[in-house]
């Protein structure tokens, strides 16, 4: 499952440095999570640092993104060879 930020963001920019897949951007008004690069940090860490580090505590698991443990860590094993070939 990916993350997913909320309207309850607050902008303070702790999350999108600290993530290692790059999948943090700013969106029209607050920080977006891309589903596609999201692996909840399967393959770097023990859990998602945005999660751990965000203040108001505004990134929940995405209910409409869900995906296994496998499939985290297939996505991490792709985005980490394409970042090396890239």
């Amino acid at each position: 499952m990916a993350l997913l930020i909320t309207d309850e963001c607050i902008n303070c920019d702790v999350c999108e440095p600290e993530c290692p897949n790059d999948a943090i951007s700013m969106g029209e008004e607050i920080y977006e999570i891309d589903p596609h690069k999201c692996t909840e940090c399967v393959g770097h860490f023990d859990e998602p640092q945005c999660q751990a580090l965000c203040p108001v505590a505004c990134i929940p698991f995405n209910p409409a993104w869900r995906e296994t443990r496998e499939e985290l860590m297939a996505k991490y094993e792709r985005l980490t060879a394409a970042k090396n070939t890239g």
